[in-house]
């Protein structure tokens, strides 16, 4: 317990602890049925916290929310939203952990090394992230996927997060901040039809402020770690 105490600042825990009742909030509120939207939701807020951090066991989370976010979006026929979290972001996050582990910053496992990408390398990212984009349009067409714009866009915007994750760049926590937007939207629509999806959405809600407080939290961290390069 120390050493969470001492591992973990009294923001990290103060976020974690206010995500937390949030979420166990609404979903005593609105759901009170479905245990696996809360789990899921319980579980990807203390990724977020952990990957806030540079810490691989964040990504390793991240494979067991996908794997669950996948198993919720099918209930609503969001296939977009299972496709991308099962086929593309749940392998990307394993390939994101590998790289994590593979990349500490000095010998320390608990923190991953901050890393920068090169102008030619974002272009590639764009091009790739467009190409992508079009080809789930299509998937997403003939699957007859609820509400294709926004979940057109998830697919986008969840390219960008794993693909920024893998390469450890703080601008995957804006990418994800942006993808939970497009979520946040999503969820609102479905819960239009059953009020028990205002869980949901107040999940990605608390995702939203996470991730905006880890591309912080990275940032902070690269200007510690380039100065203790030095």
């Amino acid at each position: 317990m120390h050493k969470i105490k001492t591992y973990f600042s009294k923001n990290d825990i103060a976020l974690w602890s206010t995500s937390v009742i949030l979420i166990i909030t609404s979903f005593l509120l609105f759901d009170k049925e479905n245990y696996l939207t809360l789990s899921a939701s319980l579980i990807g807020v203390t990724s977020l916290i952990f990957s806030a951090k540079g810490n691989p066991f964040g990504q390793l989370l991240m494979v067991i929310f996908s794997l669950l976010y996948g198993i919720i979006s099918y209930t609503f026929a969001y296939y977009g939203e299972m496709i991308t979290y099962l086929g593309m972001t749940m392998p990307m996050a394993i390939f994101a952990l590998i790289s994590w582990l593979r990349n500490p910053f000095n010998g320390n496992k608990a923190e991953v090394k901050v890393n920068s990408i090169t102008t030619k390398e974002t272009i590639f990212m764009w091009l790739l992230t467009s190409l992508i984009t079009v080809i789930f349009y299509f998937i997403l067409m003939y699957f007859n996927t609820v509400n294709i714009v926004p979940s057109t866009l998830s697919v986008t915007t969840s390219f960008l997060a794993v693909y920024l994750t893998f390469r450890r760049s703080p601008y995957f926590a804006i990418a994800y901040a942006a993808n939970d937007i497009i979520l946040i939207i999503l969820w609102i629509l479905a819960s239009l039809y059953d009020a028990r999806y205002i869980s949901v959405v107040v999940c990605f809600f608390a995702f939203f402020i996470n991730d905006i407080y880890g591309y912080i939290s990275w940032q902070k961290m690269r200007i510690r770690q380039n100065k203790s390069n030095l």
